[in-house]
């Protein structure tokens, strides 16, 4: 089976919420996942060209990078349950669906706080991260 890979800020509880609610909506173990101040996470962003100001989520699927939005809703595209649905919201202008994810990234530090260490995933999980 081929695995796409989430790039995600490792210091964000926010994005650290959002790995977890990924991880648990993910029972096929599509995803795969790398902090961006990770090694692994440099690596990737450098070879897929993703912009520097993207500091919160990238997924990188069939050897292209998808940022913002576009990476959020292509996600949600795999996950279980009525999440899937979130993927038809792409007709949606890019501008619009950008400026929304901007204002939450932005804030998420204010909002939501920053991690002061790493969560570690139970065994089965952690052989999905590529940065261990």
């Amino acid at each position: 089976m081929k695995h796409a890979v989430v790039l995600f800020d490792g210091d964000c509880n926010f994005c650290d919420s959002s790995v977890k609610f990924i991880i648990n909506h993910d029972p096929a173990a599509y995803f795969q996942f790398a902090s961006l101040q990770s090694e692994v996470g440099q690596e990737l962003t450098r070879k897929h060209k993703v912009p520097d100001d993207v500091d919160s989520l990238v997924l990188i699927q069939d050897g292209q990078a998808y940022v913002k939005s576009e990476g959020a809703l292509m996600i949600s595209h795999h996950l279980t349950g009525l999440w899937k649905l979130a993927h038809y919201l792409k007709p949606f202008p890019r501008a619009l669906r950008d400026g929304a994810y901007d204002v939450i990234a932005k804030n998420r530090y204010k909002v939501f706080g920053k991690l002061d260490s790493c969560t570690l995933p139970p065994p089965h999980v952690r052989k999905r991260f590529l940065d261990k």
